[in-house]
């Protein structure tokens, strides 16, 4: 199924230039939202998969809204952040607080589409690289060690390539397991990281230390 979008920015141009560019990748836009307050009204009114989320804005930003979503709603559309910086430690806390993943706004047409159609998917990670490169400057441990010293030999392995940006066929093929049986063990590592999607459990495993940075490449 194709997904649908509603878009949350405070800037009516993005907004504009986001809804031609989805409608023209054949992405229908139900919605929009100019602030973060909005966003949780939006989303009941119109039943979007994915949520367009800029992470700066006035009022109530991207992140708190994030939070909303994720806290308020049995089934949250995914969250997908849009950000001008890579690097912004906004979209980490964003990550953090349940987001599937971020979107640079110079991305390509076809790079915003395949975003929304991966975060709406659900078992592929997003530009791993870029998550990589995000929380790696971070030091290891603090608030995420303990949740993640209760993950199994098992659950560790699939992590590891969940953040290499595998997705669950592909960590079957990779351990010779079943794909219910990855999809348990994914479920598995969300539950005890506390994780809402793979993006926050790879940030989380990153910062916990239980997955280097070499794991990304394989190494």
């Amino acid at each position: 199924m194709t997904p649908t979008v509603l878009l949350a920015d405070d800037e009516p141009l993005v907004r504009t230039g986001l809804r031609a560019l989805l409608e023209q990748q054949g992405i229908p836009v139900v919605g929009e939202a100019a602030d973060g307050a909005e966003v949780l009204p939006a989303v009941r009114r119109t039943r979007p998969d994915v949520v367009l989320m800029d992470v700066r804005m006035p009022g109530t930003d991207g992140i708190e809204a994030t939070r909303q979503l994720l806290g308020s709603l049995g089934d949250p559309p995914k969250v997908l952040v849009v950000t001008t910086f890579d690097n912004d430690d906004y979209v980490h806390e964003a990550l953090l607080a349940g987001a599937s993943g971020f979107l640079l706004k110079r991305a390509r047409k076809e790079e915003i589409a395949h975003a929304v159609r991966t975060v709406a998917a659900g078992e592929s990670l997003l530009f791993p690289e870029a998550i990589r490169r995000l929380v790696t400057a971070r030091a290891p441990g603090g608030r995420y060690a303990k949740a993640a010293k209760a993950l199994t030999r098992r659950e560790t392995e699939v992590l590891r390539l969940v953040a290499r940006g595998l997705s669950n066929q592909d960590i079957a093929t990779e351990l010779v397991i079943s794909l219910e049986t990855v999809k348990t063990h994914v479920g598995n590592v969300f539950g005890k990281l506390g994780a809402a999607n793979r993006s926050q459990a790879v940030v989380i495993a990153y910062e916990s230390g239980v997955v280097a940075p070499g794991h990304l490449a394989g190494q």
